[in-house]
């Protein structure tokens, strides 16, 4: 008999994994078309189901809203690691990382506004998931630094520095475009970032701007 009710709780958690994995994607939709300030209303209409439904399987908003932030952070970092492995050296990686941070934030301006401003947040976070996020980045852009340049040590700064200012400028851009488009501020980013490296990082000479 145990074995039977295992069987039957794997299954239904299974179930629950795909249905909350449903609702966030319904969550992901609605929000590009109400807007970052879409309302639980939005999110079951877009499912195709009630209020109660989605609280069944996000016990509040804010469970909701993490679910949301961690879908966002799983493309990003896909889109942001694959990008940097297919360039060949190190200027062209930072530049390749760059391009593709602000390509998902242009792509999904709503989605991302959602994610930094929390309209679905009603109650203290056991942890920021924009604070992680923007660290796993980091680790991320960190790695490749540190293998480019063979010193793990510094990586760790100067792959969080780049990341943050990035963010800063993106956020900026976002909020205020000033008629600049996103492969011109990839490109003066990727130029701030470098001068940086190129002066501070002990870079071999051949893969300068390769």
């Amino acid at each position: 008999m145990k074995t039977a009710r295992d069987r039957r709780a794997s299954r239904w958690d299974a179930h629950r994994a795909t249905r909350r994995a449903q609702l966030t994607d319904a969550a992901i939709l609605a929000i590009r078309t109400h807007g970052a300030g879409v309302g639980m209303d939005d999110v079951a209409a877009r499912a195709g189901t009630s209020k109660t439904v989605v609280y069944r399987h996000f016990g509040d908003r804010t469970e909701l809203y993490v679910a949301v932030c961690a879908r966002v952070a799983e493309v990003l970092l896909g889109q942001v690691r694959a990008a940097m492995d297919a360039a060949a050296g190190a200027h062209a990686q930072t530049a390749a990382g760059i391009e593709a941070y602000l390509r998902l934030i242009e792509h999904d301006p709503e989605v991302y506004r959602f994610v930094v401003h929390r309209p679905l947040v009603d109650r203290a976070l056991d942890a920021d998931p924009v604070g992680d996020l923007v660290s796993l980045v980091g680790d991320e852009a960190a790695a490749v630094i540190a293998v480019r340049t063979g010193d793990a040590v510094t990586a760790v700064p100067w792959g969080h520095g780049i990341v943050g200012m990035v963010r800063a400028a993106a956020d900026n851009w976002l909020a205020r475009p000033s008629g600049m488009t996103r492969s011109e501020l990839a490109a003066h980013l990727t130029e701030l970032a470098w001068a940086g490296l190129s002066g501070v990082v002990a870079i071999p000479r051949k893969e300068e701007r390769s």
